[in-house]
């Protein structure tokens, strides 16, 4: 049981002593991405701080080239590994363990960044990129088109399961969220006349009742033909799968009675992915959502909302500039090809109409 050095002394520090709030439900990604660079050194006899001559030839670059030329993994997943392996060598090197470490820094300009300096420097600040890293945004944009969601949906055959995903994919609710949306947040819409058919329903996400990253409670909107669907679930189904004597808090079961776990959750959408014949992950149907809505407030300026602004608050990012990638992936498509995915969205759901009358309530 002796520690395995540095590592279990770096995941000490970085989940209980740093100082930082760390999110718990991220604690299992992180230790898992230490023991995946551990488990690749002992496969390979390569020792951690093994000697180099540059930055190049070092092992954490071996490691980046064989997760991305070997095993072809996504860019996102190498590097979120990689930044977990980088924040090793950087204790390590405050430690005095390593004498260098094994890969360098650049220093980039970021534009629209909001800080007490803006009106100084325009929104512009500079900040250290991790030159290990890999460029993201080479490869094709993850979410579904609208034709894609529409053959998706058609082919799930359970209610919990569509419900599930049309949470992620038209709320842009993280799988957790879904998962744990509560029950209590359900109601009959056609009871409160003070919500219009053809609305959006602001509905908030509370930490005591949702599972939120980093606790952060933020309010989403619910299209109403949906909550409508939610509360037929909640009505009339959901209790055939509840077992005596207990009741779960999430509002959506499985045929066990259970609430969706992240594996399970995981499992559904990649069998209907499977079933339909193109990818399909949760997290893919968050990002469509984001895709879309951008795709179509930027093509309906007289909604008179800031489409960024408006998307980072229903995602619940803690920059703009998370939500900037969305961009960054929509500037890649054609501006032919875009305007056709927007019109193929507004048909599937017609979205944008509930925006306006969000707009007005907010206004008023």
């Amino acid at each position: 049981m002796t520690p395995a050095q540095p590592f279990h002394g770096y995941l000490r520090w970085l989940l209980l002593e740093r100082g930082k709030a760390l999110d718990i439900k991220t604690w299992e990604n992180y230790g898992r991405h230490l023991w995946d660079y551990a488990c690749f050194l002992q496969a390979n006899s390569f020792a951690w701080n093994r000697p180099f001559n540059y930055a190049g030839e070092s092992v954490v670059r071996i490691y980046r080239d064989w997760q991305a030329e070997d095993l072809k993994l996504d860019p996102g997943t190498v590097n979120r590994r990689l930044k977990i392996v980088a924040g090793l060598y950087r204790r390590a090197l405050e430690l005095g363990m390593i004498e260098r470490l094994p890969f360098t820094y650049s220093d980039v300009k970021v534009h629209g960044i909001g800080h007490d300096l803006a009106h100084v420097t325009g929104g512009k600040q500079a900040v250290s990129k991790l030159d290990l890293l890999l460029d993201e945004w080479e490869k094709e944009p993850v979410f579904l088109t609208a034709g894609q969601v529409k053959v998706a949906r058609s082919a799930i055959r359970s209610t919990s399961q569509r419900l599930l995903f049309d949470l992620m994919a038209r709320v842009g609710l993280r799988s957790v969220e879904a998962r744990t949306f509560p029950l209590t947040s359900v109601f009959d819409p056609a009871t409160r006349p003070d919500i219009k058919p053809g609305s959006l329903i602001d509905v908030k996400l509370d930490p005591r009742y949702t599972k939120i990253k980093f606790d952060k409670p933020r309010t989403v909107h619910v299209p109403y033909s949906l909550m409508e669907e939610l509360w037929a679930y909640a009505r009339f189904e959901r209790n055939r799968h509840v077992t005596l004597g207990r009741e779960p808090k999430a509002l959506l079961l499985t045929v066990y009675g259970n609430a969706y776990s992240k594996g399970s959750a995981y499992k559904v959408m990649k069998d209907l992915g499977a079933k339909v014949g193109f990818a399909i992950r949760p997290l893919m149907l968050r990002h469509s959502y984001a895709i879309h809505t951008l795709l179509l407030l930027r093509a309906h300026p007289e909604i008179e909302l800031e489409p960024l602004m408006y998307v980072r608050d229903r995602l619940g990012h803690a920059s703009v500039q998370m939500t900037m990638v969305y961009l960054q992936q929509i500037e890649r498509l054609m501006g032919a090809h875009a305007l056709s995915m927007m019109d193929e969205f507004d048909q599937l759901y017609d979205e944008w109409h509930l925006l306006k009358p969000t707009w007005r309530r907010r206004r008023g």
